[in-house]
């Protein structure tokens, strides 16, 4: 994998302390955030949803 930004190649995974809810349903734990970060520059070049069957 490449940065588009910098054309760094060191990465890293992250996440924050904030889950991603259905807007339907309130009350729901969600699941993460891992997003995929350039060492080199901090250019996030990609978000994924940890577990995305609990936003159904």
């Amino acid at each position: 994998m490449k940065c588009q930004s910098c054309d760094g190649t060191a990465f890293v995974q992250a996440t924050d302390y904030i889950n991603l809810r259905p807007l339907n349903k309130k009350l729901a734990i969600g699941t993460e955030k891992v997003y995929t970060l350039c060492l080199d520059c901090g250019e996030v070049v990609s978000i994924k949803v940890k577990d995305p069957q609990k936003l159904t």
